[in-house]
């Protein structure tokens, strides 16, 4: 054996305790240091647990309360006096009138934020106070969450609640919000709907999606070709309505105090042109970008997420059928997914939405911030995770509120027509969403343009919404109108219905302000493209680019149009997209030239004689 005390490596204090005894006294050594490595932990971890008490984490804070929307803190609501009360319910009504029909109140909070919290009883005090008020205006309270305050440790665990307020359905002013619904083909689009609006899981082989095809040939493929509207409603108590429960549409209009109407679109590039259609034409205030867990991104995907953010539509993601693959697949979708969001083009903040304090959370922020963009995980065949989807469409925002709805219904009357039918026993039927004013029935308008620059007058019969009889519709809403024995032929989709008040202005030539999205060479003049604005769809040729011979991708440039049939009615500044092929563009209608100026002015008179 070697002996340590020529090798140096014991200390002189060591040789010195080590005199007194020989083989023992060695075990006694490590013990003791043990014994002092143990203290020192205990001392270590005592000092931390004084430090964390006097540094205290800072409260946390919510962002300062809003004088205008429809998000209310209140501090406490215990035992109000009768005049406090009144008070607190007209404060109430106004939160509902800008929320146009919700509210939310942060119950614990501060005006500037703070959150304090409280204890059981004033919690339930203050609630049961809330209820009253709830009451009062009409209205029933949903608790979303309660969370806890935690953040001073000396004193007893307080709450914070968040609580949804929704007005009782009266005379049909029911909130309602459009969701467009896009996605590849096959990635499960119809199916989702069909299992959101029938209220019965799917069955593995496609049989909650025929209930929502239109053609025959669409159930013969499975594959969606045309534009159709399906409805989900929520009452007042958050609770789902759909036709699980609901026989009719009217009913589901009847109990339901908010609406989401899902806009299903087509996956197949054949149908691209129907798609966009779909996103300009119907103003959805919302896009659900569905997903295929098991092919991830492919097909039209990155094309429809393209077309929804060219357009300004808040849009969030659904990845389905996650009953068919592994969660290492679904989670490979969700990372591919998350890189496509981060992208310098793309510049969205993926949240991925795992329980129901996250949907409730990206609702709320989906709004507020156009860079959110939430991501759910389902199984229509499981059921899996459905509900959190349900959630986030319960608590989701309008995304205008009362002020702006009302500025609109100020205007002159502007119906667009989608869609033209012809019923039986009713007559010609025109579809479409009211942009401003509003419509009531036997109201008096015109429209137009027809091939010749003229607008033709009529009345409006009875108003449809969501197919149910409705009296009156106010901008923003979506409806049918029944037209009476008006020539059908004489209509066409692009056309506008106006108040004959406005003397509305056509045009056949436009300038608008552009970028080149893509483009495999260069863009010149003596183009042709099919440009989308709102409802308008036809084909335009490139007149001349404004300062420039050619155009690439992503370069800017004001261009004029021509369209090559026939007149239309445009707005300045509306949103523009055009096509053809592989290039894309989009930009604003910055400049109306007057029409048939190479006609002689008296003709121009003749075609808007119809007008006075």
């Amino acid at each position: 054996m070697v002996d340590l005390s020529q090798t140096g490596a014991v200390s002189p204090g060591h040789s010195r305790g080590g005199q007194g005894c020989s083989g023992s006294g060695n075990n006694g050594k490590k013990t003791s240091k043990k014994s002092r490595a143990r203290r020192g932990k205990r001392g270590r971890k005592r000092r931390n647990k004084k430090n964390n008490r006097n540094n205290k984490t800072p409260p946390p804070y919510l962002p300062p309360e809003a004088e205008e929307g429809n998000i209310e803190y209140k501090l406490k609501l215990v035992n109000p006096t009768q005049y406090r009360f009144e008070h607190l319910a007209t404060q109430l009504k106004w939160r509902l009138q800008e929320g146009r029909g919700e509210a939310v109140y942060q119950i614990g909070v501060e005006d500037n934020g703070l959150l304090v919290g409280l204890t059981d009883t004033d919690m339930k005090a203050s609630l049961k106070t809330l209820k009253r008020m709830a009451e009062k205006v009409g209205a029933d309270i949903t608790l979303l969450r309660e969370r806890e305050v935690d953040y001073d440790l000396d004193r007893n665990s307080r709450k914070i609640a968040e609580v949804l307020v929704r007005k009782v359905p009266d005379d049909q002013q029911f909130l309602d919000l459009r969701v467009a619904v896009l996605g590849n083909v096959d990635s499960g689009k119809s199916t989702l709907l069909g299992v959101l609006t029938q209220g019965e899981l799917d069955n593995g082989r496609g049989r909650a999606r025929l209930n929502l095809f239109r053609h025959l040939h669409e159930i013969q493929t499975g594959r969606t070709s045309s534009i159709s509207f399906e409805i989900l409603g929520f009452n007042s108590k958050g609770e789902v309505v759909n036709y699980s429960e609901s026989r009719t549409a009217e009913e589901i209009c009847e109990s339901s105090s908010k609406m989401i109407t899902f806009i299903d679109l087509a996956g197949h590039h054949k149908y691209l042109k129907t798609t966009i259609f779909g996103l300009t034409s119907y103003c959805p205030d919302f896009a659900m970008l569905v997903v295929s867990a098991n092919t991830g991104i492919a097909g039209t995907t990155r094309e429809h997420l393209g077309l929804a953010m060219a357009l300004k539509v808040p849009i969030f993601i659904v990845v389905s059928k996650v009953d068919l693959c592994s969660r290492g697949t679904v989670d490979r979708t969700v990372r591919q997914l998350q890189r496509v969001l981060k992208q310098p083009g793309c510049n969205k903040v993926p949240m991925e939405v795992s329980n129901p304090d996250d949907a409730v959370t990206a609702a709320q922020q989906f709004t507020q911030s156009t860079s959110i963009t939430p991501i759910f995980t389902l199984s229509a065949v499981s059921g899996e995770s459905l509900d959190l989807l349900k959630v986030f469409l319960n608590i989701l925002p309008p995304l205008s509120n009362s002020k702006e709805q009302e500025e609109l219904m100020q205007q002159l009357t502007e119906f667009q027509v989608d869609e033209i039918y012809s019923v039986p026993d009713v007559g010609t039927v025109v579809g479409g969403t009211l942009y401003s004013g509003v419509c009531r029935e036997g109201e008096r308008l015109v429209v137009g343009p027809t091939d010749e620059g003229r607008f033709l007058r009529l009345k409006v019969g009875s108003i449809q919404r969501n197919r149910s009889a409705c009296r009156v519709l106010r901008a923003g809403q979506a409806a049918t109108l029944a037209l009476g024995n008006f020539d059908r032929s004489l209509l066409r989709k692009g056309m506008v219905m106006v108040s004959p008040k406005m003397n509305p202005t056509i045009c056949r030539q436009f300038e608008a302000a552009i970028v080149l999205l893509f483009h495999a060479k260069t863009f010149r003049g003596g183009s042709q493209v099919t440009v989308h604005v709102g409802n308008v769809r036809q084909t335009a040729t490139v007149e001349c680019l404004h300062g420039k011979d050619e155009l690439r991708t992503g370069e800017r440039a004001v261009v004029r149009f021509r369209f090559i049939k026939h007149p239309e009615y445009l707005r300045l500044g509306a949103k523009l997209l055009f096509r053809e092929g592989v290039t894309k563009g989009i930009g604003h209608v910055a400049r109306l030239l007057p029409p048939f100026q190479n006609h002689d002015q008296n003709q121009n008179l003749d075609q808007n004689l119809p007008l006075h």
